[in-house]
C-alpha cells in the first residue's frame, strides 16, 4: 500500500518534490493541489492540521473585534499569507494591514511593510512555530505589532509584542486575560470572555 493511499489520494499522486535549496515564496501560487492554508517556511511547505473549535472562535473573535474597531485606512483580514522574503510566506490567523496594499480580489499574500498586526492562535501542531520562529521571522522583517493567543481553561489568553526597533525584536508588552485593551496599534477592546458568543 502507498503513502498516498494511506491519505485518501489515488496510487499515482505525485507528492510536491522540493528544488534544490527549497521552495521560493513566488512558488507558493504556482504549486498544484497544494491543502488549504500551506505555508512556507525557510523554504519548506508547512501543511496545517484541522483546527479545533477554540482555533476557529479565537479567530472569529478577534477577526469580529478588529474589524469593527479598525481606523480608516486599515483592514482586517484571516489566514492570508505575508511574503517575508524569498523563503518565507507565513500565513497568521488574523492580521491588520494598510488598505491601500490591497491590489484586487485575486491577491494572495501581503509585503511586511503594509502590515500592522499580525496574530497567530496556537494550536497543538503550531506551538513552536507560532511561539518562536514565526514572531523571529516577523520581527526582522519589521512588522511592529504580534499578538499569540494561547488556550487556557476553554477561554483566549493574548500575549501582546511590540517591536523594539532598536534590537529588531519583540518586547512583551501585556498578558490579557478576560479583556483585551489596548491603545497601539489603534485604541481597541475585546471580551476574551465572548468567544462562544454567535453575535
Amino acid at each position: 500500500m502507498s503513502a498516498a493511499r494511506d491519505y485518501g489520494l489515488d496510487d499515482d499522486y505525485q507528492w510536491p518534490r522540493p528544488p534544490q535549496g527549497g521552495w521560493t515564496a513566488d512558488d507558493l501560487d504556482k504549486l498544484p493541489n497544494l491543502p488549504p492554508h500551506t505555508e512556507l517556511i525557510d523554504g519548506s511547505l508547512v501543511f496545517v492540521s484541522p483546527q479545533t473549535f477554540f482555533h476557529s472562535r479565537a479567530m472569529r473573535l478577534l477577526d469580529n473585534a478588529l474589524l469593527t474597531q479598525v481606523p480608516d485606512g486599515l483592514d482586517v483580514m484571516r489566514e492570508v499569507t505575508i511574503k517575508l522574503d524569498e523563503r518565507n510566506r507565513p500565513e497568521p490567523d488574523v492580521l491588520v494591514y494598510r488598505a491601500e496594499a490591497e491590489t484586487g480580489p485575486r491577491q494572495t499574500w501581503l509585503r511586511p511593510e503594509d502590515v500592522v498586526l499580525a496574530v497567530e492562535v496556537v494550536s497543538d501542531d503550531s506551538e513552536e512555530r507560532d511561539r518562536e520562529a514565526k514572531p523571529l521571522k516577523y520581527a526582522k522583517a519589521g512588522i511592529r505589532h504580534f499578538w499569540r493567543v494561547e488556550e487556557n481553561k476553554g477561554l483566549p489568553v493574548v500575549y501582546v509584542y511590540e517591536l523594539d526597533p532598536a534590537t529588531s525584536t519583540y518586547a512583551l508588552t501585556g498578558i490579557f486575560h478576560d479583556k483585551l485593551e489596548l491603545t497601539v496599534p489603534f485604541p481597541i477592546e475585546v471580551d476574551l470572555t465572548a468567544i462562544d458568543r454567535r453575535r
